[in-house]
């Protein structure tokens, strides 16, 4: 039998994992420069960088948001409940550690529905009692809302924060207005929503960008990623009353410091916003 370990042979992988087909996690973190991803990952992040070579940001953009937002609704909104919906697999400065620095008690549930994802949050949350993770479709919101576990770690009488952060592009129907609205309803007044989405800024220069990329996406081992206009994204909060500065490109929400350079073209197309629940 051979002393070389299991691990340094490429087809190993974590049981239900399907090598065959990308992961928007594992795409994910192919973007951020993570090592739990595959070589079909890799294949879409190196198609999306022949358009954009710094496509890497679309990720980064997208990650910088969910953090300063996690801090600005457990520091300034006192935010106890958090659903984090796609949380995507573990990295660094996840929401519940970005709550729970703050706010110990915080109670954090993330829905994924990726067995990498599961596997390895499970690992990572095994000695955390106030956080979760349950199997679901987030494109389901019924599904979500009714799940045992969500329903008995979050009371929903009381405000919840919930992230679609980098989530909702991957759904390709035309009814994201709709899907959102079924989460709206469900929660409480003074609930929050806080929203990333890949953007079409309808300006010549950047709308070619965005369909070059979009392109990319779509016809690729994925199969997803909408960049979708300002008026369809502002759907998404239904009549949510938006955080100032409201929906606006994703480094441009309460960023932690001025701006030394302007936003690369890549930055520009990748909108976010938050909104609360009256």
């Amino acid at each position: 039998m051979s002393s070389q370990s299991p691990v340094t042979y490429p087809s190993v992988a974590p049981v239900g994992v399907d090598i065959s087909r990308a992961s928007i996690a594992r795409v994910y973190d192919a973007f951020l420069g993570g090592k739990d991803n595959f070589e079909i990952d890799r294949q879409v992040f190196e198609n999306v960088k022949k358009v954009a070579p710094g496509a890497a940001e679309l990720a980064l953009a997208n990650r910088d948001f969910l953090i300063r937002a996690a801090r600005f609704l457990v520091q300034k909104a006192g935010i106890r409940q958090f659903l984090d919906l796609g949380s995507g697999l573990p990295t660094a400065e996840n929401t519940h550690q970005v709550v729970q620095r703050i706010a110990p008690a915080a109670r954090v549930v993330y829905v994924d529905n990726d067995p990498m994802v599961l596997a390895h949050a499970r690992a990572l949350l095994e000695d955390n009692p106030d956080t979760s993770i349950v199997t679901a479709d987030i494109f389901r919101p019924l599904e979500v809302l009714g799940h045992n576990i969500i329903r008995d770690e979050l009371d929903f009488d009381s405000p919840v924060a919930l992230f679609q952060i980098g989530t909702l592009h991957h759904y390709l129907g035309d009814d994201t207005a709709a899907l959102m609205q079924t989460y709206i309803d469900a929660l409480a007044p003074g609930s929050y929503v806080a929203i990333c989405h890949f953007h079409d800024p309808e300006v010549p220069e950047l709308t070619e960008l965005a369909e070059q990329m979009e392109d990319k996406f779509i016809h690729s081992p994925m199969g997803s990623g909408r960049f979708r206009t300002l008026p369809e994204i502002e759907a998404m909060f239904g009549d949510l009353e938006m955080v100032p500065p409201g929906l606006v490109a994703a480094d441009d929400w309460w960023p932690t410091g001025p701006h030394l350079e302007p936003l690369s073209p890549v930055r520009r197309c990748v909108l976010a916003g938050v909104g609360r629940k009256k």
